[in-house]
């Protein structure tokens, strides 16, 4: 099995590439649906004891979460513990799973895939990309986004060029949906058959 790493920067389309991945029969992992799952299960508890008062209802209360680790020096270090390793179970639930089925081609959708260093533990990576002004222009559009929250989330992650230089494959999101989809089909048709290594190398 062939373990594919998509990622890129907010905004730059990964949902769209994700939703034809699926549709073309490929299983994809998706990291931030994962981590609102846990923000409503077994996350709660742990988030709650690192930054008191973020709980709501029995859940992650994720605006007051937020508010809190930008406030905090070493906040995103101190969520990212936290996180990061139950995503990581939730991943290798997933692609066991996906090789027990035997599926050819498995896809996590790991939105800070280089800042994690988390390269390391797929066979191939697909970066989306799009024009910068394109990509601030949807981010902008989400509710309750502003410039300064949008101006924090890109300082932390890597920068769409050097993601473009380390990627195996890019996807540019910044033409039409049917050329967006033209080239996902492309590299999925290229990548079908391939044998794959992280998975008994990492995930075993």
């Amino acid at each position: 099995m062939l373990i594919i790493g998509l990622t890129g920067s907010i905004g730059m389309g990964k949902s769209t590439v994700a939703t034809r991945l699926r549709e073309l029969g490929v299983p994809v992992f998706d990291s931030d649906a994962e981590v609102h799952r846990l923000y409503a299960a077994e996350a709660v508890p742990l988030i709650e004891a690192a930054f008191p008062g973020t709980r709501a209802d029995g859940k992650v209360d994720r605006q007051r979460l937020s508010a809190a680790v930008i406030a905090a020096p070493d906040g995103f270090k101190r969520i990212e513990k936290i996180i990061h390793p139950l995503v990581r179970q939730g991943q290798r639930r997933f692609l066991t799973d996906a090789r027990d089925r035997g599926e050819d081609l498995a896809v996590l959708e790991i939105p800070l895939l280089f800042e994690t260093s988390a390269e390391r533990l797929v066979d191939v990576t697909i970066v989306v990309s799009a024009p910068a002004e394109m990509q601030r222009a949807r981010v902008l559009a989400r509710p309750g986004m502003t410039a300064e929250k949008l101006d924090v989330i890109l300082n932390r992650q890597t920068p769409d060029a050097e993601k473009r230089t380390r990627a195996d494959f890019v996807v540019d999101t910044g033409t039409t949906l049917d050329e967006t989809r033209a080239q996902i089909d492309s590299i999925v048709a290229r990548l079908r058959g391939q044998k794959g290594k992280a998975f008994d190398l990492h995930w075993r």
